[in-house]
């Protein structure tokens, strides 16, 4: 019941935007009860909101260790990898999942980001393209994530499929 209630409690905190009441709700949890996957996933969605990029990274890579199967995981992974470390850190942690999660849009879209800004447009444009293809709604953030720009001003588009 404890667990239950702090763990209500952080996350209504977090939805509401009050990241410190529900940093502090968690921090109230303790012993094996703070070792389960729920609780270090609302921990993680905490350090993310505060922007912590380095403690996003280890937890979320302990996550994936534990074997979790969520691709979500995976993708927080590589994206605070990216901002602590590199691009081509992130781009590895994504090339792994996608051998677990072959079909998962977002995977691909940030594959596809991230060799746009290594300069290799027609990979990117083949990762977006498969990402759309998966996901429509990757379309509209295509147009206007700045990672993709490259592949838009290659292409003299707003878009970044090829062939539509």
């Amino acid at each position: 019941m404890f667990l239950k209630r702090r763990l209500s409690h952080a996350q209504g905190y977090l939805g509401l935007g009050m990241v410190a009441e529900a940093e502090a709700e968690l921090q109230q949890i303790t012993g094996a009860e703070a070792e389960q996957e729920e609780v270090i996933a609302l921990r993680l969605a905490v350090l993310h909101e505060q922007r912590d990029w380095p403690a996003v990274r280890q937890l979320a890579a302990e996550l994936v260790q534990r074997g979790v199967a969520d691709a979500g995981v995976w993708v927080t992974w590589a994206y605070a990898t990216r901002r602590a470390d590199s691009l081509e850190a992130a781009e590895k942690i994504l090339l792994t999942a996608e051998q677990q999660h072959p079909a998962d849009a977002t995977i691909q879209f940030n594959l596809g980001c991230y060799a746009c800004q290594r300069g290799d447009l027609e990979a990117g444009r083949a990762r977006v393209d498969r990402a759309i293809a998966l996901d429509p709604k990757f379309k509209a953030l295509a147009a206007t994530d700045p990672d993709l720009e490259p592949l838009r001003a290659a292409d003299g588009r707003a878009d970044c499929q090829s062939g539509t």
